[in-house]
């Protein structure tokens, strides 16, 4: 029998019934729902619907519920999972059972349920960040002083420190962590005693549900309460840009892997063959996370489309942005872990970053910053470095190679101590400043970002 039924004289069409019932993938929510059906249970007994001896009997039905199933479930009758607990319940506990209802509407219900999913995602997924920022740590911790070419339109630009370069990524996913800590400030208000639009029928303590669930206070606003999906919206926009962060760090391990740059060994443990070429490693676990970033800003965008034209309050349109935020809880979740576990084991090929970071005139802006040393305007020292590239590659050689006697033909500016201020330490660690690669700024770094990963722990 439908929760909604008695109105109704017409069965609906099995294919339409089949088509409409959201329990296949709400089920998810079991245990958020049971949670909130005590909260509710003991309202109603403060507001004396229920007797002691029936919320008794309601809550022990319920935690019953809760250790008897395990995803999946297989229950071709139930609509929703509000109704597969009533029904569980019911069964149970027989009459009893249907006074849970009393007061309260699937309205609230899903809204409330909803919220201690995303709430729960947003912990399980900071979680994952964190140790995956923790994993990056410890890999720039141990790269210490290698150093290695970085990039701007994909061409070699400056040297860095190979700590410096992971600490760029610590500092993305950091602000993802902030984004979704954030969200679940602003999701967690409890929109239990809603009713269906207007608010609840009975006097309901509001205020002792949403501390019982760990909420901050009741929603304001019974309209809002039931219809508002920004939290579910931000929590999938927040992801989306966390696996914006994760695909751009896949990528990057994925071009230093191939034999063009050869500065990664990809671990084999994430890692896959060809079935046509022996030789063949692939670089799976990454490409899977870059492509499943599609995922991810998918759902943001199906989430604003299916709510910017409904009208207050619930509609059943609603039950379509249950999915994409299950889908997004679980894929970036395991985006990260993944990203985490090939972090610990690829391979660094020190050797071959340091070989080249000492190539391609990288030390060029060091060289004209030399000279501005020397007084010579930035503008006109940059042409005169421009001028000894120039020279040095119809030479085969690096800037540090070429004859001081040649040098002082372009600039007279030029003396011996220029070949120290161009070596790799040097071009290094004349970065000095706030954020900079320089070797001392980077250890700074590495311990004031380890501060705030215990800051954001404790706060947990």
């Amino acid at each position: 029998m439908k929760m909604w039924s008695g109105r109704f004289r017409e069965p609906l069409n099995q294919e339409f019934e089949r088509w409409q019932r959201s329990f296949p993938f709400d089920q998810r929510l079991l245990l958020q729902e049971l949670e909130a059906s005590s909260a509710h249970a003991r309202a109603l007994r403060k507001a004396g619907v229920l007797t002691a001896e029936e919320q008794d009997a309601v809550l022990v039905g319920l935690a019953a519920i809760g250790k008897e199933f395990t995803l999946p479930i297989v229950d071709e009758e139930a609509e929703d999972v509000h109704h597969f607990v009533e029904k569980q319940l019911v069964a149970r506990i027989g009459d009893t059972g249907k006074k849970l209802h009393t007061g309260r509407s699937r309205n609230e219900q899903i809204a409330t349920d909803l919220r201690l999913y995303v709430r729960d995602a947003c912990d399980q997924l900071n979680a994952c960040i964190i140790e995956f920022v923790s994993v990056l740590l410890d890999r720039a911790e141990k790269a210490g002083g290698a150093a290695m070419p970085s990039y701007t339109h994909l061409q070699r630009a400056e040297p860095v420190l190979v700590a410096h370069w992971l600490l760029a990524y610590c500092e993305m996913f950091l602000r993802d962590v902030s984004r979704i800590r954030d969200c679940r400030v602003r999701l967690n208000q409890c929109p239990l005693g809603s009713g269906a639009i207007a608010g609840a029928t009975l006097a309901l303590d509001r205020h002792a549900m949403a501390a019982e669930l760990s909420f901050d206070a009741p929603c304001a606003n019974s309209m809002d309460a039931t219809s508002d999906r920004d939290f579910a919206i931000e929590f999938v926009q927040a992801a989306s840009i966390l696996g914006v962060h994760l695909s751009r760090w896949a990528e990057e391990f994925i071009l230093f892997s191939t034999q063009e740059y050869g500065f990664v060994r990809l671990p084999e443990s994430y890692s896959t063959g060809s079935s046509a070429m022996p030789q063949k490693q692939n670089p799976d676990a990454l490409e899977l996370i870059r492509g499943k970033c599609g995922r991810l800003a998918g759902a943001a965008q199906q989430m604003l489309i299916t709510m910017k034209g409904l009208p207050l309050a619930y509609n059943k349109d609603l039950q379509e942005t249950q999915e994409p935020v299950f889908e997004v809880a679980e894929t970036a979740k395991m985006m990260v872990k993944v990203a985490a576990g090939f972090m610990r084991e690829v391979d660094f090929k020190y050797d071959t970053m340091q070989r080249a970071a000492e190539t391609g005139f990288m030390n060029a802006m060091a060289a004209a910053t030399y000279l501005t040393r020397k007084g010579v305007p930035f503008r006109n020292a940059h042409e005169i470095v421009a001028g000894a590239v120039r020279i040095a590659m119809q030479l085969g050689c690096e800037l540090g190679a070429l004859p001081l006697a040649t040098l002082r033909e372009i600039g007279p500016e030029f003396a011996d101590d220029f070949y120290g201020a161009v070596s790799l330490q040097s071009v290094i660690d004349c970065h000095a400043a706030f954020g900079g690669t320089a070797t001392h700024c980077v250890k700074q770094a590495i311990a004031s970002t380890r501060q705030r990963v215990r800051a954001v722990t404790e706060e947990w």
